[in-house]
């Protein structure tokens, strides 16, 4: 088992998920799971999990797609695999309090891990595998955990400058709140710790979006495809809880009150009685590991 502390190619991407990144996922699991659940469709409907399946979730975070795998493996079992302490903690906590028995979690890194050679059927990931430092290694390390046949199914992010709802709201979003950065003395500086967690995990959320980079890293894999999916993101109820969740995720982040009532009114036009909702894109890609 890859620990916080073991040195691993992707050491940076294990201190900002078993730091503030992590945390904060970990204690808003629920309204990240809201606002990624428009790609739960999409994925398992590619995925074609079977009764008897053995799964493997690459990045599960707070384990929501492990739990949905094993209830369809009801005679199978799903592994969740992360790097994030908190997430995996939580997502222990939430199987057993779903009465979930079919369904376990290692810390990992995936990249590196041993994973029983062609131990499981099919593998999936709802954004997990954007974080690796070396994607052709990552994915080829799991294929060897895919049986001859298996599948590999998950969804990533488009590009950043993608024309969609999301994207330009949050591109404003971050040219307002990069005006309202200040001196490192200031009281609303945020902490180089927590700027370095952010910027890691923006930074390798950005690194697998073109679908050649993707193609490039699944070369143990054939019959690889990479599919646009529509999908509407789900960031608050209203704007202000829309900010509040926002500005939460950097600590120590404050901002005055003409920016506060700008970032509020970037989120204005999408709200609706159902709470704050955008429309964005993923990628869907599937591939097989060759028989």
């Amino acid at each position: 088992m890859t620990t916080a502390t073991t040195p691993t190619p992707n050491s940076r991407q294990a201190q900002a998920w078993n730091g503030s990144v992590g945390t904060h996922w970990a204690t808003h699991h629920d309204r990240y799971d809201t606002m990624l659940s428009g790609v739960n469709d999409a994925l398992f409907e590619a995925a074609a999990i079977g009764a008897g399946d053995r799964v493997l979730d690459i990045g599960c975070g707070a384990g929501i797609t492990t739990r949905i795998a094993a209830r369809r493996a009801a005679h199978g079992h799903a592994v969740g695999v992360d790097i994030s302490a908190p997430l995996l903690d939580r997502a222990r906590a939430s199987t057993a309090s779903e009465g979930i028995t079919n369904a376990a979690y290692e810390q990992a890194d995936a990249q590196t891990h041993a994973f029983p050679t062609a131990g499981y059927d099919v593998a999936i990931s709802r954004g997990g595998v954007m974080f690796f430092a070396d994607h052709t290694a990552a994915f080829t390390n799991i294929a060897r955990a895919l049986r001859p046949g298996g599948r590999l199914v998950f969804v990533c992010p488009q590009p950043v400058d993608q024309d969609t709802e999301e994207s330009r709201t949050l591109g404003l979003f971050a040219e307002l709140l990069a005006r309202e950065d200040g001196p490192e003395e200031s009281p609303g500086h945020i902490s180089p710790e927590a700027a370095a967690d952010a910027t890691a995990a923006r930074t390798a959320m950005a690194s697998f979006s073109e679908p050649a980079r993707i193609h490039e890293a699944l070369t143990a894999y054939e019959d690889v495809t990479v599919t646009p999916v529509p999908v509407e993101t789900v960031w608050g109820q209203t704007s202000a809880d829309a900010v509040d969740f926002i500005l939460s995720r950097t600590p120590g982040r404050t901002v005055t009150a003409a920016t506060r009532a700008a970032l509020e009114e970037a989120f204005r036009p999408y709200a609706t009685e159902f709470g704050i909702r955008m429309r964005a894109g993923v990628w869907l890609v599937t591939a097989v590991r060759p028989a």
